[in-house]
């Protein structure tokens, strides 16, 4: 069987250095200006997640983002933030997980013993808040 080596070079906090997700104040900013579709396709690519998958999330159509692409065009400030939070998530999620594909299983996981998952609540600002919050949690100790 082969052996799968993480590559540091790959990681989400690598691929998106240059972008500051460190507080509220520099994501708001970042967002009102408006990011790249280059940032969402990397993105997309970097945590395995189909184009398609992604832009729901984000709750814009993959149609929008190809013609944004198209006419080199920068994400409105909404799918912009969205966007950045996830990155901010994730970077966090791959930290604590050691791994995307290990983070995106506990995604699939449950949210505090309901019938809804961790993932499913990303398609909110709000709901990548309180994932992160509970990322927060683990990393301290506190079992969830």
């Amino acid at each position: 069987m082969p052996t799968i080596t993480f590559n540091k070079n790959n990681s989400v906090k690598q691929r998106f250095k240059t972008l500051d997700v460190s507080n509220l104040n520099a994501i708001v900013s970042a967002a009102r200006k408006g990011i790249k579709t280059k940032v969402f396709y990397d993105f997309a690519e970097t945590i395995n997640m189909p184009e398609k998958n992604l832009a729901a999330v984000i709750n814009v159509s993959s149609r929008t983002i190809s013609n944004y692409k198209n006419e080199e065009k920068l994400l409105e400030p909404m799918y912009s933030e969205h966007l950045l939070k996830l990155i901010q998530l994730f970077e966090k999620g791959e930290e604590l997980f050691g791994s995307v594909d290990e983070f995106n299983y506990w995604l699939k996981k449950s949210f505090l013993n309901k019938k809804i998952t961790h993932g499913e609540l990303i398609n909110t600002v709000g709901g990548v808040d309180l994932i992160s919050e509970e990322l927060e949690k683990l990393a301290q100790g506190y079992p969830i």
